[in-house]
């Protein structure tokens, strides 16, 4: 498989500013992914999500994503849900605040006292979640949760946008309309390091990896293959010939 950067969890949080509870969203994320869990977040821009951002929407196919919405409209799990996958986690501020008894949070640009709690007990929520899902395993396949032990020895990095997260994609034409596979530079480029052929074999090969990553219709798989064997062939032309 192809070797991908160290796994993160994806902080959507929501984009409402007519509510306060929007503002709490965006301050406990912040918290999280610049003081209290840095090396192991990145931020998912749910704007640029919602546009069509293939970074972001590549990242949150293949990692666990915690959606942290200030109302019970979830925008963020659900745009979330609807481009990429059912985020592993959702946090609602409302449900958050009316559980643990605290004040309303008022105020937009200013919170209030109640808002400042608000967001520190948001921010801890998220915080223990994360950790909860470093220390399982995120199936790509199935986009979901596997309970197993923790990898060790990871070394942490700097928390980034998901954009810049590394995850490259790329467009083909299957059928005649354009899809976004992701991972498809790196397992090309990795099929071409072991001098894979561009062959009906190697064909068959690429399709197994590529659907680790992606979601390919059952009826679509000749269509697929023939896609891969001609964007490999035209890979393997421009890298040079295989040894």
């Amino acid at each position: 498989m192809p070797d991908l950067p160290k796994k993160k969890v994806g902080i959507v949080s929501c984009s409402g500013e007519e509510l306060p509870e929007g503002t709490v969203t965006r301050l406990a994320a912040l918290k999280i992914l610049e003081q209290l869990r840095p090396a192991d977040t990145v931020t998912i821009c749910l704007p640029l999500f919602l546009a069509g951002g293939e970074g972001d929407r590549a990242f949150a196919k293949f990692y666990p994503t915690i959606a942290i919405d200030g109302c019970d409209k979830r925008c963020s799990a659900r745009g979330t849900e609807m481009y990429s996958g059912k985020p592993a986690a959702s946090i609602v501020v409302t449900e958050l605040v009316a559980e643990r008894g605290l004040g309303k949070p008022e105020g937009k640009r200013r919170l209030n006292e109640a808002g400042r709690q608000a967001v520190k007990a948001t921010a801890g929520q998220v915080a223990g979640l994360v950790d909860e899902l470093l220390q399982k395993h995120w199936n790509r396949t199935a986009g979901a949760v596997e309970e197993t032990n923790a990898t060790e020895g990871q070394e942490p990095v700097q928390a980034t946008c998901s954009c810049g997260s590394g995850i490259p994609v790329q467009d083909i034409v299957v059928n005649g309309q354009t899809v976004t596979l992701i991972a498809l530079p790196l397992i090309f480029q990795q099929f071409h390091d072991s001098s894979k052929p561009a062959s009906e074999d190697t064909t068959r090969e690429l399709m197994e990896s590529v659907k680790v990553y992606n979601p390919i219709p059952p009826d679509e798989d000749e269509a697929y293959e023939a896609a891969l064997r001609r964007e490999y062939a035209a890979f393997c032309e421009q890298r040079g010939a295989l040894n």
